[in-house]
């Protein structure tokens, strides 16, 4: 039985950790993992998150990650009507490199139907944004159409991550994995993965501090490809990252509050 919890998983997410194991140990009578790993089998090849971010951030060009996300715990609903086909055709017609899309149902009103959606009404290369916890729900990500999945260190054990990374890429997906401390860093960087995302929000207070992917960013070597966030709200933020050879953006809230998403990227970058 593999260990629940990472010890130094903050409480709020231990409860949704929790939810995570639950939720898997639900849908395994209603599609086996063998069913799931042969539809991951079935799909088309993934459309290269990590490549598209690459080929914008080596030519110092911001490498935008837009989020699909209909709610979160903190801040209730933040878009309606929410129809991720038309924001993820208004991301790509914006200038985002990728999409990240939230399918979590119980906290963040999400939905694996999101996904499709949004990916299919678009060319562009797709996470999932979910709390990954067990190899079910890495397969389960390739069935559905992701390209890339979310694993979160402070969800998560070193082995944990690197049993559920060497899954991803058998099975043709990239992973970004997110960091918060210099300590859920040093797990990262064992991971072979090129992406790593820097999230300036403090999972104890819920403060938000640029400061974090500033401090954090100078520990990543140059074969990685460093993504801020959490907090980017205006060009001076943009700016104050770029400046720093920071490229990688992923951002959710600000564009989910404005009427059109694509244009407010584009307003943010141009």
């Amino acid at each position: 039985m593999t260990n629940r919890h990472n010890d130094r998983t903050p409480t709020i997410l231990r409860k949704i950790v929790d939810r995570k194991w639950q939720e898997v140990d639900e849908r395994k009578p209603k599609t086996s993992i063998a069913d799931l790993k042969a539809m991951a089998g079935d799909q088309p090849p993934a459309r290269g998150f990590a490549h598209a971010l690459r080929s914008r951030i080596e030519q110092q060009q911001a490498a935008v990650i837009a989020e699909i996300k209909k709610a979160s715990p903190s801040k209730g609903i933040l878009r309606d009507p929410f129809e991720p086909e038309v924001i993820a055709e208004s991301y790509e017609k914006g200038g985002a490199a990728c999409l990240s899309v939230l399918t979590d149902q119980d906290f963040f009103q999400g939905h694996e139907d999101y996904l499709k959606a949004a990916r299919a009404a678009c060319s562009l290369p797709v996470i999932r944004k979910d709390f990954m916890v067990a190899p079910y729900q890495v397969y389960e990500s390739r069935a559905i159409g992701a390209d890339c999945i979310l694993l979160i260190a402070a969800c998560l054990t070193k082995d944990q991550m690197q049993e559920l990374e060497g899954i991803a890429h058998e099975i043709g997906l990239d992973v970004l994995v997110e960091v918060h401390n210099g300590e859920e860093m040093d797990d990262a960087l064992t991971l072979s993965t090129p992406l790593v995302g820097i999230n300036n929000r403090n999972l104890h207070t819920f403060e938000v501090s640029l400061d974090t992917t500033f401090d954090l960013y100078q520990r990543i070597g140059s074969d990685r490809l460093a993504i801020t966030e959490s907090g980017i709200m205006t060009r001076a933020d943009v700016q104050a990252m770029t400046e720093r050879g920071i490229y990688g953006f992923l951002i959710g809230e600000s564009f989910m509050r404005a009427p059109d998403p694509g244009e407010k990227l584009q307003e943010l970058f141009s």
